[in-house]
Parts: C-alpha cells; sequence; structure tokens
C-alpha cells in the first residue's frame, strides 16, 4: 500500500525534476547554434548565456532549504515550477543579453532548488528497500528533459526560436498543473534542539564524498554544453549530425538515473559510484579523439546517462553515511551546493577556455576526464577512511 501511494509523489517529483532541470538546462545545448545563426547574440554572449543558468543553479541550492522554511517543501516546489514557466516564455523575447541573462539565471535558480528539495519531500514516502530506484524514478525527469531536447526542439526550431520558446513554456506549464496536486504533505520541521542533538557520523567521509561530487560536476560539464557543437561545428559533420548525437545522449540521460539508483540498491552506492566514475573518465577520453558517428553516438549514450544518473547515486552515499532524516536533509543540501559551485566555476572557466583557444573542443574533454580521475582518486581515499573507521563501529 505504502509504495502504491508513493507513485503519485514520484511522478510530480519526475516532473519537477523535467521541468526545472530537463528543460530548463539541457533544452538550451541545441538552441546555440541556431541564437547564433539567427543573431539573437554573438557567439561568445551565448556560451556565457548558457554559464547563466550554472550560476543560478548555485544560488537555488542555497536558497531552497531557506525558502521550504518559509513557505513548506510542497509550496516552494510548486513556486519554482511556476517560475521556471515564466522563465520560458520570457526567453521568446530577446529584449537585451541582460534581459535574457536574468531569466536565465532565474531557471537555474529554480532548478537548485528543486534538487535540494525534492528528494527530502518525496523519499520519506517511500520505503527504504526502494529509496534508490525511486529516487532514480524522481531524477529520470532530468534524463526525459535531456532526450526531449533533442527530440521537440529540433521541429520547434523549424517554426523558429520565438515559437521554440512558447513551445517549452507551454509544455512546462502543462507540467506544472498536472503534478500540483501530487505532492505529498510536508514533514514536520525538526526542532532546533534536535538538529544539534544528532552527531553526524563520519563527518570526514561525508566531506569527501562533497569534494568527490564537486570534481563529477566539473567533469560532466563540457560535454553538456558543447557537445552538439563539437559534432556539428568541430568535425564540421553538420547540425542534423550534431541533434542526432545530442539525442543519443538524451537516451543514455533516460537509461542512467533508474539504472544509477538500481545499481545503488544492489551493489550499494560506494561500489557504484567506483564503477560508474571509471566508465565516464574512459568515454571522456575516448571521446575527445573519436571522429566517427558510430562511435560518438555509442560514446554520448555512456556520457549521457552520468548527469542525471550521479543524482541518485550520490543522493544513496549520502544516505549510507548519515542514517539520521534530518542531517540527511542538511547533508544533501551542501552536497549540491559543491556540486553547483564547482557545476558554475567549470562553467564559466570551459568557456573562457573554449573562446580563447578559438574553440578547441578536444582539450575541455580531456580537462574534464581528469577532473573524473580527481574524483576517482577521492573514492579511494573514502574507501580507505571508510575501511580505518569501521573497526571502531564495530567494537561500539
Amino acid at each position: 500500500m505504502r509504495t502504491s501511494t508513493s507513485a503519485l509523489p514520484i511522478f510530480s517529483g519526475l516532473c519537477a525534476s523535467l521541468v526545472g532541470i530537463g528543460l530548463a538546462r539541457f533544452a538550451y545545448t541545441p538552441l546555440i547554434p541556431s541564437l547564433i545563426q539567427a543573431q539573437w547574440f554573438s557567439a561568445n554572449d551565448v556560451v556565457y548565456l548558457g554559464a547563466a543558468n550554472l550560476v543560478g543553479y548555485l544560488i537555488g541550492a542555497l536558497l531552497g532549504r531557506p525558502l521550504a522554511r518559509q513557505l513548506g517543501n510542497k509550496n516552494a516546489l510548486r513556486l519554482m515550477m511556476l517560475l521556471v514557466t515564466a522563465a520560458f516564455f520570457a526567453c521568446a523575447f530577446p529584449l537585451s543579453v541582460s534581459w535574457f541573462f536574468g531569466w536565465r539565471l532565474l531557471s537555474g535558480i529554480t532548478g537548485g532548488a528543486i534538487m535540494v528539495l525534492v528528494a527530502a519531500t518525496v523519499l520519506p514516502h517511500v520505503p527504504t528497500s526502494r529509496k534508490g530506484l525511486a529516487s532514480g524514478a524522481i531524477f529520470l525527469g532530468i534524463g526525459l528533459g535531456i532526450a526531449a531536447s533533442g527530440t521537440i526542439v529540433p521541429p520547434l526550431l523549424n517554426m523558429g526560436l520565438h515559437a521554440t520558446w512558447l513551445g517549452l513554456g507551454g509544455l512546462s506549464l502543462l507540467l506544472t498543473v498536472i503534478s500540483w496536486f501530487g505532492w505529498p504533505a510536508d514533514l514536520p520541521h525538526p526542532t532546533a534542539t534536535h538538529a544539534g542533538a544528532t552527531v553526524e557520523p563520519t563527518p570526514s567521509a561525508v566531506y569527501l564524498l562533497f569534494g568527490q561530487y564537486a570534481f563529477m560536476a566539473a567533469g560532466l560539464v563540457p560535454a553538456m554544453v558543447f557537445l552538439v557543437d563539437y559534432v556539428a561545428r568541430g568535425l564540421g559533420a553538420g547540425a542534423q549530425i550534431g541533434a542526432l548525437v545530442w539525442v543519443m545522449y538524451g537516451l543514455g540521460a533516460i537509461v542512467g538515473p533508474v539504472s544509477y539508483g538500481f545499481l545503488a540498491d544492489r551493489l550499494g552506492a560506494r561500489m557504484g559510484i567506483r564503477l560508474v566514475l571509471l566508465v565516464q573518465a574512459i568515454a571522456l577520453g575516448l571521446l575527445a579523439v573519436s571522429k566517427s558517428f558510430m562511435a560518438l553516438a555509442v560514446l554520448a549514450v555512456i556520457i549521457g546517462s552520468f548527469p542525471p544518473g550521479i543524482v541518485p547515486l550520490a543522493l544513496a552515499r549520502v544516505h549510507e553515511l548519515v542514517p539520521d532524516h534530518h542531517r540527511q536533509q542538511i547533508a544533501w543540501s551542501r552536497a549540491t551546493v559543491s556540486f553547483a559551485t564547482f557545476q558554475a566555476l567549470a562553467g564559466f572557466a570551459y568557456s573562457a577556455l573554449f573562446n580563447a583557444t578559438g574553440g578547441h573542443h578536444a582539450m575541455l574533454f580531456v580537462i574534464a576526464a581528469g577532473a573524473i580521475g580527481v574524483a576517482i582518486l577521492l573514492e579511494h581515499a573514502l574507501k580507505w577512511l571508510h575501511s580505518a573507521t569501521e573497526p571502531r563501529v564495530c567494537e561500539n
């Protein structure tokens, strides 16, 4: 019975991640060539406008929990979905770079707040043995948004950029309406005394996880932002092939959250993270040297599974390290902030490097593989630390 009653909240969570992250961030990537060709903005402006969403995501990650304390989780999530819908409609009118930047920033803020709040709102209503799979289903919305950006955006673009943004706004509004009454009742906020009474176990392992998650963020940005442009202009394959590769990236993004969440339930989050990071580092290295469509398509599926898929794995790892529900919310909020900080910094750094090198895509992918390599080293540190602290836990 509990599993069936959790289906509607999971669906609402999926809609929120689809609108606030899947569409708000990833639908922008296939629009980049068209924004430049239609002369809405210059090539440099378009790249930095993409980074505005990443900065907003950091702000939203910081504001999520304070906002929920004021409005309640359910109302905060509803508000975020309404705001991102407004941002889509506003972006249909390129009045100025600052106007567009402001709305792209707002869309990022909604995504960051949704990321912090959605799991904390839905997962308490899900049985423990199915939390990994449930969180995968919630963040499947990100993958569906990526896939939609590769399948819905190209036909919309045939009607023009104005119609494309209005179409995305209409879809966002529809998803906001159908998820409106699916959110579960808010759990009572714990008192300050209770929050201060619980001692967080193995804090060093938690902080190392924050660092690891941050380097994952730095590693996923180049493919997320530049993959279509790399195929279309960097390799000279054209916009159509670029769009096809992005569809494959979207296919990976659909498979990623649920399969990674299943991995967390079956192998444990720590083992799942180690396996996924190794595969991603190899895939990014190969992306820098691959030129055939078949190779690019396969790599796009693998790499596309990572941005939405790593979320349920990292969340499961937080739950492994922090047993108390309230502390889990705090730890997940901090993990999201560390992720968002490195993602925003990486977004601007990669954009600056891209412009400084005259559009050298392969260099960005190599740097991304290096960032994932650092995350792998931190995973080994986590493993060592876990082994070092385990005997003390057993003695007690």
